[in-house]
């Protein structure tokens, strides 16, 4: 018997580990500074008030409060956290 692999299985192995993007905090919800909101390529989202964006275009909270998400000129996504009321 051959012990040589054959030349198409040789080819193979290159699978890449997915990169988890997408909406970690969603709307409504609560956050504290420092989470991490939103993780995209490019901008699909934009940052609004209380929230930065990182160099990998990462979206995430400077405040503790409520995540918001909300629709803007020409139709931009906008990510806001509004601090909660302290009482």
């Amino acid at each position: 018997m051959a012990h040589k692999k054959g030349v198409g299985s040789s080819k193979n192995g290159r699978e890449s580990a997915a990169q988890r993007l997408g909406v970690k905090i969603f709307g409504g919800e609560k956050c504290i500074a420092g989470n991490i909101i939103v993780r995209q390529r490019g901008t699909r989202h934009y940052a609004g008030e209380n929230v930065a964006m990182g160099k990998d275009n990462t979206l995430y909270a400077l405040k503790d409060g409520i995540v918001t998400f909300k629709r803007g000129r020409r139709d931009r996504s906008t990510v806001s956290v509004m601090p909660e009321a302290e009482a």
